[in-house]
């Protein structure tokens, strides 16, 4: 009589598909720990500053914390000419 043939551990294609999109799934996984770090960041304060050209910008309250001043209670007219504007 005739041996059937043995299977082994051949992987075939029946096999790779549940691999192949289990694979798929796994960058969700990783969402949840993401939206801590953004929620973190989230909470840090900010101050509205401006800019010479006249625009607003965010800074945050730490970045000015460990600042230092480079000139203390200046005149109008020198802001003014740090603006820019003439009046």
């Amino acid at each position: 009589m005739a041996d059937k043939p043995k299977k082994g551990n051949a992987i075939t294609r029946r096999g790779l598909f549940p691999l192949l999109g289990s694979s798929l799934l796994l960058p969700f996984l990783g969402y949840s720990k993401t939206s801590t770090i953004k929620e973190a960041a989230e909470e840090e304060e900010y101050e509205t500053l401006l800019k010479p050209d006249g625009t607003i910008v965010k800074v945050k309250s730490s970045a000015l914390k460990n600042s230092k001043v480079v000139k203390k209670n200046i005149p109008n007219s020198t802001f003014l000419q740090w603006l820019g504007k003439k009046f």
